[in-house]
């Protein structure tokens, strides 16, 4: 039986709708960096060279409207200090996301 290949060109396909959203330069990479467990900004500003504050910010606050990513108050006293982690729903993509790493090394040069 072959698989059911969604109509990725219409704008209503669930498939395209989810790839339009990890097309995003730095959602990804987010995810790839939260794998390995929560963490604040900072740490995740140096863990993704050359991203910006405002740019990890909006990814933040997109990935956390779409249910990827939960924000954590650790101290809410100021100053305040936050740290991010995968919900349930961000870490199910850790075996697609490693299925595309053994394609990339297995398909390199």
């Amino acid at each position: 039986m072959d698989p059911v290949i969604p109509d990725v060109l219409q704008e209503t396909c669930a498939t395209r709708q989810a790839l339009e959203r990890f097309a995003a330069k730095w959602r990804v990479l987010v995810i790839y960096a939260l794998l390995a467990g929560p963490q604040r900004p900072g740490q995740l500003r140096r863990r993704l060279p050359g991203i910006t504050q405002k740019v990890l910010t909006e990814t933040l606050r997109g990935m956390e409207a779409d249910g990827m990513v939960e924000r954590r108050v650790v101290k809410d006293t100021a100053p305040q200090h936050v740290e991010y982690a995968l919900t349930d729903l961000g870490r199910t993509l850790r075996e697609p996301l490693a299925a595309i790493c053994a394609w990339a090394a297995e398909h390199a040069g």
